[in-house]
């Protein structure tokens, strides 16, 4: 989306190290964190984290 670190970190109301830790793995986001994610990106949770059913639907 053409953001830099320091952007998409004042949108998670957090420092750009968190979002430079969420990149490189030494930090995972929580559920909350992931949510507005999405919503930044304007993705499902399920795309965010590449989450695929193999199960059949009910």
């Amino acid at each position: 989306m053409g953001m830099t670190q320091e952007e998409l970190a004042n949108l998670l109301n957090g420092r750009k190290s968190l979002v430079c830790n969420y990149e490189t793995g030494y930090s995972t986001p929580d559920i909350y964190t992931l949510c507005r994610l999405a919503e930044i990106f304007g993705i499902t949770l399920d795309e965010l984290v590449e989450y695929e059913s193999d199960r059949e639907s009910p």
